[in-house]
């Protein structure tokens, strides 16, 4: 727990929403000084100086928690951009290939960019939850067939925290002659991830929750032998193999990682995202994720206790970092929480999620419990009925 202190808002509140934005490192206001001083000192010739380069060499500290080599994930801006670059890229004229597979768990902004790039022929096939926290393996690997082009996938779903078969996906996809992306948005930082032992194609996963990097930073990860075969229409001049050459023609795409870039970074994100990313790997995922197993089955144990429906997996191996409750007037408590300085959020048709990460206490876990047995029997949560806003 000597962790604790390098994250200043613990000292002010109980964060316990690292499934929605990780608490900021201490180390980041170093890490920001340390661009603005690049900025002031060194002006344009920072390019020179490590910031031509940044995106992949963010991405090459992400890697390892990973299990992806160097030199195979980049860093964007957000993952409706590094998405729009993996679907604008793939080749979706085969005919007899005309399938996606999504589920209805999966977090709306990656379907919406899917259904823009998808060409008119394309259809999607979407398999759909039975109890509002999994998805059934058996019709999610029976929905993979010879016709499916792509599964795009969440491999952590947002609102239950189930952790997706992802082994199971890539084989049946594999088997058929399918590609597999997933948005690994809460799983990377919180559970372990080797996307080189299981062999998936495409991964975009954020910073901005459990890595505790801040908003601006998607990972994008591409399996090396598959990045030449990506030719994507949106692009820019960081992604051009002579930048520099001011060309209007056609660009030759460079053949690293750098193929998947677009125009000019946003360099400050990506100083910031690094301390985060640096903290995650010193305390390693590994031990991360037991004591996150232990927190989120203390949290389902009293939730049990109190009666509070449980909309979250009760098998350890099936859940990821956030466990989510449902007790009476879920919304209005949750209000009530943060009004008492308790950071939650809520998620309509799933209730109230409560996301421990390695830097919250055993305490912190039987304070929220607590507290939400106290709104419900001093009946504070009435005061939230009016005005209701599922923004927190």
């Amino acid at each position: 727990m000597h962790w604790r202190s390098e994250f200043p808002i613990l000292e002010r509140c109980t964060y316990l929403i690292s499934n929605s934005l990780g608490a900021m490192p201490r180390g980041v206001y170093d890490s920001m000084r340390s661009y603005g001083d690049a900025w002031s000192t060194l002006g344009v010739r920072a390019w020179g100086d490590g910031w031509w380069d940044l995106s992949g060499q963010v991405g090459d500290k992400i890697a390892p928690l990973m299990g992806a080599p160097a030199g195979s994930v980049l860093v964007q801006q957000n993952a409706s951009i590094a998405n729009s670059i993996l679907f604008s890229g793939m080749d979706f004229s085969d005919p007899a290939r005309d399938k996606v597979v999504i589920c209805d768990m999966d977090f709306p902004s990656d379907v919406y960019v899917l259904r823009r790039w998808l060409p008119e022929h394309m259809r999607i096939h979407t398999v759909k939850s039975h109890d509002g926290i999994t998805i059934d393996t058996d019709e999610l690997l029976d929905a993979i067939d010879e016709r499916t082009r792509l599964v795009s996938l969440s491999h952590v779903l947002f609102k239950s925290a189930y952790i997706m078969p992802a082994d199971a996906i890539v084989a049946k996809a594999y088997a058929v002659g399918a590609q597999v992306i997933l948005n690994g948005y809460h799983s990377v930082g919180v559970i372990p991830v080797d996307v080189s032992a299981n062999g998936i194609d495409f991964y975009v996963g954020g910073v901005l929750k459990w890595l505790c990097g801040g908003p601006g930073g998607v990972f994008v990860y591409v399996r090396p032998d598959l990045l030449k075969t990506i030719e994507p229409r949106v692009t820019g001049w960081f992604a051009h193999q002579n930048p520099f050459a001011f060309e209007l023609e056609q660009p030759a795409l460079r053949e690293d990682i750098y193929r998947l870039m677009t125009g000019t970074p946003g360099i400050a994100s990506l100083y910031a995202i690094q301390p985060g990313v640096d903290i995650i790997a010193a305390v390693g995922v590994n031990a991360i994720r037991a004591k996150s197993i232990r927190q989120t089955s203390l949290l389902i144990e009293l939730a049990d206790r109190a009666g509070y429906e449980v909309v979250s997996p009760r098998e350890t191996a099936e859940r990821g970092g956030t466990v989510t409750v449902n007790p009476p007037h879920a919304y209005e408590v949750s209000r009530e929480l943060l009004a008492r300085n308790i950071v939650i959020d809520y998620r309509q048709n799933a209730g109230i999620r409560i996301a421990p990460h390695f830097y919250n206490s055993d305490d912190e876990i039987q304070l929220v419990m607590d507290a939400i047995a106290q709104i419900l029997a001093d009946e504070s949560w009435r005061r939230h009925l009016a005005g209701r806003s599922f923004v927190t």
